[in-house]
């Protein structure tokens, strides 16, 4: 997409297809899911929608083509998280937790974790996946040499893995019935031979391991607790970030998918990645507020000779909603394909995504309010979306690493380099850099 923002065949098709399921499929379980009060059971109550999912290839296309995938760029998946996410956040955040669940298998691409893949590849069921990699106590500065580091480990012994281990935070990692997700990607620390040098760089201890609901049921039903049950101010039907445990998790060692030293790359990976596509959820939500603010605003007088748009301060907000929405879309369109294809090496790129993610999600709460205030009170209705729309972004800037602890600190580190050149994702490496 070089310097045009016309959207091509394939994309126009990714829009039109998304769209039609999220107006289709999500909006009518939306008023299903909402006859329950409990997170759990809305979430529960969604099921059928994701089977629906499922069964049209929606989690199959989030896979990489070289595993039997068959996902497009990244612009693409942008474009489609938006349409899914104008209309309804929370069923999305399940599909889009097991495409991030997923994300792991999609980079690493090895031959020998095919067969975990092969539940997502067919067009039956309602398999989940979780990236678990969040603690309780946060994972932040897990990687700082000295410090306690990750809570959850890992042990060989034989042939096979043991994880012990506390977990938060992390979408579907509950899976359906509070026994597990179908496949988890457990983000842990190797204690195999404990390294007692306060210097040593935590990052050689960090490992991934899958863990299958069969592991789990073949270990007994005291190896996986939920010792908390989540239930959050947004998106309140998503596959739930409980607080969940390991307790003596035995697996074979085929379930490595990255050894000891290997982890932490992978994960940040993962999370440049999902940077991008949560610039694209902050894009939805704020493209809702400002449709539904604008046919209030276009109906409504407030007792007056004429329509609310035509008064000075509500046109003023109601621009500015519009013109965050999209600058923060370029932004995001711009942050997917440079990813994939540059210019500028793998930092500059990164740096982008970084910031799509910051910025927009920073960006999403700001814009809503201001659409709020162009409403004025009736925007306190819960008839209204304005509170739903407000609860789901103010996830935005703390979830996927949350922008004052990780996402900013990512920024700071890359500025901080000595190679820094802070345009090489625009126009190339600079003369200076080459």
């Amino acid at each position: 997409m070089p310097v045009d923002f016309h959207l091509n065949s394939t994309e126009t098709a990714v829009r039109a297809q998304a769209t039609d399921f999220a107006r289709g499929v999500l909006k009518p379980a939306r008023t299903d899911y909402m006859a329950y009060k409990e997170h759990q059971k809305r979430f529960q109550a969604t099921r059928p929608a994701y089977a629906v999912a499922i069964a049209g290839g929606l989690v199959k296309g989030q896979i990489a083509p070289a595993i039997g995938g068959s996902s497009g760029s990244l612009v693409e998946a942008a474009i489609l998280v938006e349409e899914f996410y104008a209309v309804e956040p929370s069923i999305s955040l399940t599909i889009f937790g097991t495409s991030l669940g997923l994300s792991a298998l999609n980079l690493t691409q090895k031959p020998e974790h095919r067969e975990f893949i092969a539940p997502f590849l067919s067009s039956e069921g309602t398999p989940l996946a979780s990236l678990v990699f969040s603690e309780s106590g946060g994972v932040a500065n897990y990687l700082e040499r000295g410090a306690p580091g990750l809570n959850t480990t890992a042990r060989r012994e034989g042939d096979e893995w043991i994880i012990n281990g506390e977990k938060k935070w992390a979408t579907n990692s509950a899976g359906w019935d509070n026994r597990g997700a179908d496949l988890a990607c457990v983000v842990c620390r190797d204690i195999t031979n404990p390294i007692e040098d306060a210097n040593a760089d935590p990052k050689d201890s960090i490992m991934v391991i899958i863990v299958t609901r069969a592991d789990l049921e073949r270990n007994g039903d005291d190896c996986f607790q939920v010792l908390h049950e989540v239930s959050t101010a947004g998106h309140s039907a998503t596959g739930p970030g409980h607080h969940i445990k390991y307790s003596n998790v035995r697996v074979p060692a085929k379930n490595v998918l990255c050894k000891p030293g290997e982890g932490a790359a992978i994960i940040s990976a993962c999370f440049d990645l999902t940077a991008v596509l949560v610039g694209a959820m902050a894009v939805g939500l704020m493209r809702a507020a400002f449709d539904a603010a604008l046919a209030f605003v276009k109906r409504d007088d407030r007792r007056g000779k004429t329509q609310l748009l035509e008064r000075q301060a509500v046109a003023d907000l109601l621009s500015s909603v519009k013109m965050q929405t999209e600058a923060c879309r370029a932004m995001t369109w711009k942050a997917a394909h440079a990813m994939e294809h540059g210019p500028g090496d793998y930092k500059a790129r990164r740096e982008l995504a970084l910031a799509a993610k910051v910025y927009c999600s920073d960006t999403a709460v700001k814009a809503i309010m201001e659409a709020i205030n162009a409403v004025g009170v009736t925007a306190y209705d819960t008839e209204q979306p304005f509170a739903e729309l407000l609860s789901n972004a103010i996830a935005l800037p703390i979830f996927d690493g949350g922008n004052v602890g990780i996402r900013r600190r990512h920024l700071q580190e890359i500025m901080l380099s000595p190679d820094y050149d802070p345009w090489a994702a625009t126009y190339g490496l600079s003369t200076e850099s080459k």
